[in-house]
Parts: C-alpha cells; sequence; structure tokens
C-alpha cells in the first residue's frame, strides 16, 4: 500500500518504503563515494603544494576512474545476489513439479510456525497453492518478492550516476578555489545534507544519519592531506 489517504472506516494506507532499498542504497553510496574520494584526492594533490590545474586535473580523473569502478562494482555484486536468488528460484520449481505435497506440507509448517492453528494453516496453505505456489514459497519460505529482487543494471546506473554527481562538486569547486579548507568545508556540508536526505528517504533518523558520513568523510580528508603535505615535504620520498 502507498496511497496515505484515508480508506473505509478510518483506516489510513501506509507509505512503506522498503521498495526503495535497491535503488536508494546504490546512489547514496555513490554519490557519498564521490563527494569523498574525489575530494579527499584534490586535498591530498593540493597539500603537495601542486599548482590549480594539477588539483582540477585529479578530481577529473578521480571522477572518471571512481565512477566506472562504482559502475563495474555494483554490477558484479548485485548479479551474484540476482544469481543466488535466481537459483533459489529454480530450486522452488523443480520442487513444486517433483514433490508438491511436500512442498505443501512445508507450507503448512511455515503457518503452524508463525501462529495459525494446523487447520487454519492447512487451508491458507491450500489456497496459495491453487493460486500461485511458486510466488507463496518464494515469498514466505525463502523472503522473496518482486519488488526487493535484486536489479544488477539498476543499482549499477544508480552508482555510478550519483558518484558523477557527487564527484562533479569539488571538482567545479576548484575550478574557483583550491584551498584545501575550501574544498573540505563544502565536501564536509554536502555530506551532511546527502546524509540527512538518504535518512529522510529511508525514514531513519536525519542527525545520526548525517554524523556518520561527517566522520567517516572527515578522517578520509584528514588522512589525504596529511599523506600530501607529507608527500610535498618529501618526508615520505
Amino acid at each position: 500500500m502507498t496511497s496515505s489517504q484515508p480508506a473505509q472506516h478510518g483506516h489510513v494506507y501506509e507509505r512503506h518504503r522498503s521498495g526503495r532499498s535497491g535503488w536508494l542504497r546504490a546512489a547514496v553510496l555513490g554519490a557519498d563515494d564521490g563527494i569523498v574520494s574525489t575530494a579527499s584526492l584534490m586535498i591530498g594533490v593540493a597539500a603537495t603544494g601542486a599548482t590549480s590545474r594539477a588539483v582540477v586535473t585529479s578530481g577529473l580523473a578521480g571522477l572518471v576512474a571512481g565512477a566506472l569502478s562504482m559502475a563495474t562494482g555494483e554490477y558484479v555484486s548485485v548479479s551474484s545476489q540476482r544469481d543466488a536468488e535466481d537459483a533459489d528460484r529454480a530450486v522452488e520449481e523443480h520442487e513444486l513439479r517433483n514433490y508438491p505435497d511436500a512442498e505443501l506440507f512445508e507450507l503448512t509448517q511455515i503457518y503452524v510456525g508463525r501462529g495459525l492453528d494446523r487447520a487454519l494453516a492447512e487451508q491458507v496453505a491450500a489456497q496459495l497453492h491453487q493460486n500461485n505456489a511458486l510466488e507463496a514459497h518464494l515469498r514466505d519460505e525463502l523472503g522473496l518478492r518482486p519488488a526487493g529482487l535484486a536489479r544488477p543494471l539498476q543499482a549499477a546506473a544508480a552508482s555510478a550516476g550519483s558518484f558523477c554527481v557527487g564527484a562533479a562538486v569539488p571538482v567545479v569547486v576548484g575550478l574557483v578555489s583550491t584551498a584545501e579548507w575550501v574544498l573540505a568545508l563544502v565536501a564536509l556540508a554536502l555530506l551532511a545534507l546527502l546524509g540527512s536526505l538518504g535518512a529522510g528517504l529511508g525514514g531513519a533518523p536525519r542527525g545520526r544519519a548525517a554524523l556518520r558520513v561527517l566522520v567517516g568523510g572527515g578522517l578520509a580528508m584528514a588522512a589525504t592531506a596529511v599523506v600530501g603535505d607529507l608527500v610535498g615535504t618529501g618526508s615520505v620520498v
């Protein structure tokens, strides 16, 4: 149910957000990584004393490489998840074709375990088997729902696209100023906004989410600044 309009008997349909989990996770991760990795890279290069041109060039290179890396990694990982889901589906199809009675008993036991008395559990299982046995087993035995199935291409596109959007911001800022504190300040502000936005879309507390990305991003930028400064002064080369 997705409508928030009142229904009969004064009931209000709930607005659930779990259907967003696949693309939302990839999009938030991509944008967060785009901001953190690109800003950190540019801050590290700036800390070496490099020219503004070199700093911006490093940001552009990081944008392209990072987006392709995110898309490839997301596609491979989500494809593996989808392969496992498809394999489970094939197993259930085989079992239903060859051992329908055993599968009916298995579904009945699931409902008994969830609190139904046996007579009602048998009735429910029998009706679901008559309607769509495979869907019932995928949902109630394996916890697989059509809206929640892994979608590799969707995840890869969302991850790469959001990475580009996130990474573009420090690059654009670098065209104006490559001062380390400016890059860090803008990146941290965006990370806080992104964390809050992602939490809002997912129905989670905004403050805690913003703090998580601020701490992680701040540490990453501080670490690359230290490395860049050490390289720039020749302390590690």
